[in-house]
């Protein structure tokens, strides 16, 4: 199977280029995450985790809220 995959990739022309694009892809996707998790404001992160904590009448009363 692997011979197979291999042949038919080595008759592309430039498909050596698809894997670094991919590994950019990858790194940049979590770099953007760790900028975004470092950049949060801390009362959002407290708030965000305490939500599966809260009570189920209190989530009604939020959702009727908004």
């Amino acid at each position: 199977m692997l011979k197979f995959v291999k042949g038919n990739l080595e008759n592309i022309d430039g498909v050596a280029i698809y894997p670094i694009i991919s590994l950019l892809i990858f790194f940049v996707f979590f770099l953007l995450l760790f900028w975004w998790v470092f950049t949060a404001k801390k009362a959002y992160i407290q708030e965000v985790s305490n939500l599966p904590l809260e009570n189920e009448d209190t989530n009604i009363n939020h959702n009727t809220i908004l």
